[in-house]
């Protein structure tokens, strides 16, 4: 275990522990999805990098539970971002409204 998910500081900071717990999930799958880490740290595994992004404000959830980066949403919360996902929908060329925007 990481020594800094030991500490308070780290859970005060997001909110408690659920959220936090929350926040990593959601920002390791976008890592694993290809997002590009926040921060640089050399030979890293991912939740050292997910880890530090929360400990330098990179990221947090918003109040929908949504991680938010600096004005970006990441793409994990997007529904249908990722192929395989449910309700994943190929885009028509061109398009730039997502599938569900008609409902």
């Amino acid at each position: 275990m990481l020594d800094e998910l030991k500490e308070e500081a780290i859970v005060n900071k997001v909110g408690g522990r659920f959220k936090l717990s929350t926040l990593i999930q959601k920002r390791m799958v976008a890592l694993n999805a290809g997002q590009k880490p926040l921060v640089e740290i050399r030979g890293a595994d991912k939740m050292a990098i997910v880890i530090q992004e929360i400990l330098q404000d990179k990221i947090y959830l918003d109040a929908s539970g949504h991680v938010q980066t600096k004005n970006q949403t990441v793409m994990a919360n997007l529904p249908g971002s990722y192929p395989g996902m449910p309700g994943a929908v190929p885009p028509s060329p061109g398009s730039t409204a997502r599938a569900d925007a008609d409902e």
